[in-house]
């Protein structure tokens, strides 16, 4: 059975390209304002009476921002089983259509100056389709015939929780620090007759580093940009108890608008790349614990933040 694996590799070199000119682009839509503007500039929100949520005498502050719009799947290939088919997902399962995204978070900030930032995202994912197979297609030690109507869920949810610390005390942010996430991840295929049901499920911790930059460019109207990713080989830094290679970048620029009472609204571009390859040493009764796993996903959404 043919697994593709030079096609895999040339999709990853170009993963790889692509994640590499979004991250220098956030880092350039995030700091353009601080590497090309007088500081004036830069400072120049509007003057506004206290927020919603908060008081500007107070030494804690709390900012709450929620995102939706819509995501596509740029490429996703999966194999669950040593001998597993490495489906292209977006072929082969229907993940080729635009699907509902939102994400909620919040960042308390702390001190006196209010550099220190505690920040926690939940992001749902939760891809569903339904498609034919166009060809035999093995998942673990069942094979799914060609012709056969598949339901496929891709469910690969997480929680994060972040530390940032802000370089300036002004309303610029050039922010850097450390980030934990919790992945939960549920993959599964069941033909629609119900004969074959197979499932990969995990939950386990990703550590991250974080940037985020963010500065006005004419009063009301700012750039930022954040970036969150890590890569790592070994078991001791991607949470498990066998070497699995894994590996995350989240990177989003926006633009937004400032209003009175410290409400912003803003239009988000998101890219999110990153994967697994390696054997679970808590596999399922019908499994070898081998899975294979990487994906781009891109988001465009709108947004709203009290501060």
């Amino acid at each position: 059975m043919m697994d593709h694996e030079p096609a895999a590799r040339r999709t990853r070199a170009r993963s790889g390209r692509l994640a590499s000119w979004l991250v220098r682009a956030s880092l350039g839509l995030g700091l353009t304002g601080l590497a090309a503007l007088p500081n004036e500039a830069l400072a120049a929100e509007p003057d506004a009476p206290d927020s919603l949520i908060n008081r500007r005498d107070r030494r804690v502050a709390l900012r709450l921002h929620a995102e939706l719009g819509f995501l596509s799947v740029l490429d996703n290939r999966l194999k669950l089983g040593t001998e597993g088919t490495y489906v292209d997902l977006r072929r082969d399962m229907g993940l080729d259509t635009l699907f509902l995204f939102g994400r909620l978070s919040g960042d308390l900030d702390i001190g006196r100056r209010r550099r220190h930032s505690a920040v926690l995202l939940w992001q749902p994912l939760d891809l569903r389709s339904q498609a034919v197979a166009s060809r035999d297609i093995r998942v673990e030690d069942a094979v799914i015939p060609a012709d056969t109507p598949v339901d496929f869920r891709y469910g690969f949810g997480f929680w994060r929780g972040s530390w940032l610390f802000d370089f300036f005390e002004d309303d610029r942010e050039v922010a850097i620090g450390l980030g934990l996430q919790i992945r939960n991840a549920n993959l599964e295929y069941a033909t629609q007759d119900g004969t074959i049901l197979r499932s990969a499920r995990n939950v386990g911790p990703v550590p991250l580093l974080k940037f985020r930059g963010r500065g006005y460019v004419y009063r009301g109207l700012w750039l930022g940009g954040e970036i969150d990713g890590f890569y790592a080989p070994i078991r001791y830094f991607n949470g498990g108890s066998t070497d699995v290679e894994g590996a995350i970048v989240d990177a989003n620029a926006r633009v937004g608008l400032s209003w009175a009472h410290g409400i912003d609204t803003f239009l988000n571009f998101r890219y999110v790349a990153g994967g697994a390859q390696g054997t679970s040493s808590d596999p399922m009764p019908y499994s070898d614990g081998f899975n294979k796993n990487w994906l781009q996903l891109f988001a465009v959404s709108l947004g709203v933040s009290l501060r």
